[in-house]
């Protein structure tokens, strides 16, 4: 599986369309370890592009801190799950919380 987390100074952003950069961290499920972690630029935000290009990536789930409902349509229609209201923390950190199973998500930070 490979997860994608936007990021800002090195945390979750909680504006997934305005991050700096994308983890792209690849698990293995069965055994609940961290493969690898890929740091990306992604392309400049406009609607449709960055679900398009982490689909590209090969991405299967977007951890995000916000994210419009139109935009969560979008990632499903590239069959990238989305799981919102995450905590501005590390890659690292946020994958083994979802992996351990105790990720606490709070609200969509995003408004619109």
């Amino acid at each position: 599986m490979r997860i994608a987390i936007p990021l800002a100074e090195g945390k979750l952003s909680l504006h997934f369309g305005h991050c700096e950069q994308f983890a792209l961290v690849q698990v293995d499920k069965e055994s609940g370890t961290i493969e690898s972690t890929e740091m990306l630029t992604p392309p400049p935000h406009e609607p449709g592009v960055l679900p398009r290009w982490l689909h590209e990536q090969n991405a299967d789930l977007i951890l995000a801190g916000g994210m419009g409902m139109r935009a969560q349509q979008l990632f499903l229609a590239q069959g990238i799950q989305v799981i919102v209201g995450a905590p501005a923390a590390t890659p690292e950190a946020l994958v083994r919380a979802l992996l351990n199973g105790d990720l606490e998500t709070g609200p969509n930070a995003c408004a619109h």
